[in-house]
């Protein structure tokens, strides 16, 4: 017996509830008529999931139909008394409005392995079952919160340091609005570019998972045309911490857009210390006077855009004339969470509490030993968060952020101001630390807290990565070429640039071989690269493979590295070169797991981590000059499977551009058979197909 399956039918548009589920009766019926010997199969409707039939055939629980990127199932049931196989169909944008508005779905279809159905009697019996409208009704109810944003990107003037100048503005505000949300939420956001040029925002330390499709870089989205909007669309799984978001297109990042990103745990995760009175987010950067476009011009002509011209403290600093209204208020007695993070283009930043000490609590989505400090450096790209306590006389004090590294000293101010106070803020300021030797120290300091629960509840410290196998290690050398008068910055020798067609969707359309190629840098680079070359820089990544990368800088100034997709082990931080045997100096027990990592003049960096998280993720210098001109390239990690379980599909929602703009996306379904037997299972082998094609199931 063969049925068939059309996948077209996947594209219709379910109606009412009740009607898909007089559709679903009325299947069963013709099922039934077609096949005399098969028992009653009844809906319940005082329920709101299926009753299934009464013998050992189905095991079914439509309450696990949903997926972790807030899709429903659709479950088709193919079963026998001897021979069983199942397949399970996705379905997003589920809209739900009220039980007299139409109930619209559009699938993408997908299986799970760990249905078995099974039976005793030799008489093959087919039977169908759509668990439609009942089952998602229960996943409406047992979803994770949704957040909705919507954000107006617009250009205005503004006088951060006395200039007037064109920035940009997300709601009229800089910096943008914060993002605050929980654990496991999904995160919905409309972004309207009123700006003259594409814009794009990438969610910095936001891991995506499965999810590349919503990273915002130029190697995974087309950016968003002048006067129309797109949507962002993810989850915060299985994550807490601090973070940032900020423009990756077209230097725009010089002229604001960016803000804090905040991921709360769930109330059923102890956090490692009491609630504080407030939370606050500190954005702290170098600026500069020149608008954006006339700092990219100086990069496109081969300049460098030179030295800030000072730094900012939520896109103010403090004139210290008596008129400074404040940045955050605080009561006395009380403990207060400070998120700061550095959303600079190139400056390391120094940031300390007049009269307060500080306790580090978390570095973007890890929980930290507690240790006080006077000042933290904090380097470009990265976020940390600290408890103040409020036990200083009642008065006003400043906030100071000071560049670091560089020849001449900047530094911002910001008022605290305590509830009661009732004095000015000294105008002698805390002192910052000098050379990079104290900054190399502090980050030495740095532990993860093994006992703490991050965002799930098992201890941090149970993951072991020091006991894993390595499986490869990637050298990555920065440099720098001033060739024929243009600058140029570079990893291995290879200046990234960007193609007119996203990388990832060249590689999910299947015309990579028009656009880039796979490993043009070597893992080991050599001793002396004596060209940097232009062209796409991609890393082929073998799913799930535990990989060492070392940053090796040889350059006089700072650097520092972000990683799309992931978070990482900094097991080493060092001066000099690296070698294997330096290995034997790895913290391999309790290194903080985070996003970004910085390295010395002169010096190398030494991360672990799993390739888990398949799609297109981008490796990058935060020195976003460094990273506009070419330091930068992209890791491709695709599942062998190519299964929607370890990747979702291109949203229908996605922007096409360059080679694909006028090409029909491509969903990729999976069906997975499992033929059940009394003690066997056996699972063979994928079947892939596409939209339109038809399954056949020859029982």
């Amino acid at each position: 017996m063969v049925f068939m399956i059309e996948t077209n039918w996947f594209q219709q548009k379910l109606q009412h509830p009740s009607l898909s589920l007089n559709r679903a009766l009325h299947l069963l019926h013709e099922f039934k008529t077609c096949n005399p010997k098969m028992q009653s199969v009844s809906i319940d409707r005082t329920q709101p999931r299926w009753v299934p039939p009464p013998f050992n055939i189905v095991k079914m629980n439509t309450d696990t139909t949903r997926d972790d990127s807030g899709c429903f199932g659709l479950g088709f049931v193919v079963a026998s008394f001897g021979l069983g196989c199942a397949m399970q169909a996705e379905f997003s944008h589920v809209v739900l409005e009220t039980d007299s508005q139409v109930l619209a779905h559009h699938f993408h279809a997908k299986s799970y392995s760990d249905y078995y159905f099974g039976g005793e009697m030799a008489e093959i019996v087919l039977m169908l079952i759509l668990c439609l409208s009942a089952g998602a009704m229960i996943g409406v109810r047992s979803e994770d919160p949704y957040l909705f944003f919507t954000w107006n990107v617009t250009y205005g003037t503004v006088s951060p340091l006395g200039v007037p100048q064109q920035v940009i503005l997300i709601n009229d505000q800089l910096p943008g609005p914060v993002i605050n949300s929980t654990s496991n939420n999904n995160l919905v956001i409309n972004v309207f570019n009123n700006l003259d040029e594409p814009f794009l925002l990438t969610w910095s330390g936001v891991q995506q998972r499965k999810n590349s499709w919503q990273e915002g870089m130029l190697g995974t989205n087309c950016p968003i045309p002048p006067g129309t909007n797109f949507t962002y669309q993810f989850q915060v799984k299985d994550q807490i911490g601090s973070f940032l978001y900020y423009p990756s297109t077209a230097l725009h990042r010089a002229g604001g857009g960016f803000g804090g990103l905040h991921i709360n745990s769930r109330l059923l995760i102890p956090v490692p210390y009491p609630d504080p009175e407030d939370d606050y987010t500190v954005i702290v950067n170098d600026w500069y006077t020149k608008s954006h476009k006339i700092l990219r011009n100086y990069l496109d002509s081969g300049r460098s855009i030179g030295r800030p011209e000072g730094v900012l403290i939520n896109g103010k600093t403090a004139k210290g004339d008596g008129k400074d209204e404040p940045l955050f208020t605080m009561k006395p007695g009380k403990t207060y969470k400070y998120r700061i993070c550095n959303a600079g283009l190139k400056t390391s930043i120094n940031f300390r509490i007049q009269g307060h000490t500080m306790k580090l609590v978390e570095m973007e989505g890890s929980h930290v030993m507690q240790n006080v400090y006077d000042s933290l450096d904090v380097h470009v790209g990265q976020c940390l968060s600290v408890l103040v306590t409020a036990n200083q006389e009642p008065k006003d004090y400043y906030m100071v952020a000071s560049t670091r590294f560089i020849k001449t000293v900047l530094t911002g101010k910001g008022i605290i101001r305590y509830s009661n106070g009732k004095g000015p803020a000294s105008p002698e300021l805390p002192e910052a630390p000098v050379g990079w030797a104290w900054s190399l120290n502090q980050f030495r300091s740095f532990r993860w807290n093994l006992t703490a629960s991050a965002a799930r509840p098992n201890p941090q410290g149970s993951y072991h990565y020091g006991s894993i196998n390595i499986t490869r290690t990637i050298k990555l050398v920065n440099s720098v070429s001033r060739a024929g008068g243009k600058l140029r910055y570079a990893i291995n020798g290879i200046s990234h640039t960007d193609t007119e067609t996203p990388l990832k969707l060249a590689e999910y359309y299947g015309i990579s071989e028009k656009v880039f190629k796979y490993d043009t840098i070597q893992d080991n680079p050599p001793a002396k690269i004596d060209k940097i070359v232009t062209q796409p820089n991609v890393l082929n990544m073998t799913f799930r493979n535990f990989v060492e990368i070392i940053f090796e800088n040889h350059e006089k100034t700072m650097q520092s590295w972000h990683l799309d997709g992931y978070s990482f082990f900094a097991v080493a931080v060092e001066p000099g070169t690296w070698t294997p045997e330096k290995r034997k100096n790895y913290n391999l027990l309790d290194a903080v797991s985070r996003t970004t990592v910085q390295v010395f003049p002169k010096s190398w960096a030494a991360i672990f981590l799993t390739f888990d998280n398949a799609g297109m993720w981008n490796l990058r210098s935060e020195l976003w000059e460094k990273t506009y001109l070419g330091q930068q390239l992209y890791a491709s990690v695709l599942s062998p499977a190519r299964s929607l379980r370890d990747e979702y599909n291109i949203p229908d929602t996605a922007l096409l551009c360059g080679l694909v703009k006028d090409l029909p996306k491509p969903h990729l379904t999976a069906f997975k058979l499992a033929y059940h037997h009394p003690t066997i299972y056996n699972a063979p082998s994928w079947v892939l197909i596409t939209e339109g094609d038809q399954v056949a199931l020859s029982l």
